[in-house]
């Protein structure tokens, strides 16, 4: 204590505490770059992992979205064709339409198409 009393003495006030202000912020400084810095290094590569594994799972669930959307609208498709096919096999079966294996109906069209020529082949049987 004795030593800081003298020196204030010889030097004065002002110059001691400057010298104290310089040791404290050199003592910071210190800390700083040997405690701080490298685990905010750390960090900063532990956040840049973090933020590649949320990209990866956000492109996984855009791509999970797309390939429900996907299964939803052919669960869709196929509910609409089993009613054509229900529907298609209804007519038939009410005017006793004779279809070969070979002939394939997909549509109403088709239906038509088979039932003339049914029609054709019952006229011509007849006359």
């Amino acid at each position: 204590m004795e030593e800081i009393s003298t020196a204030i003495k010889d030097f004065g006030f002002p110059i001691i505490a400057a010298l104290g202000m310089g040791y404290f912020i050199y003592f910071i400084w210190k800390w700083v770059t040997e405690e701080i810095d490298p685990v905010l290094g750390q960090a900063s590569g532990t956040l840049i992992g973090l933020i590649d594994r949320i990209r990866m799972l956000d492109n996984d669930l855009i791509r999970l979205n797309q390939k429900l959307n996907v299964v939803l609208t052919l669960r869709e498709q196929h509910t609409d064709y089993e009613e054509r096919i229900k529907h298609l096999q209804k007519i038939i079966e009410d005017h006793d339409i004779d279809i070969d294996e070979h002939e394939k109906v997909y549509s109403l069209s088709d239906l038509k198409k088979i039932y003339r020529e049914e029609n054709l082949k019952q006229t011509v049987k007849h006359d």
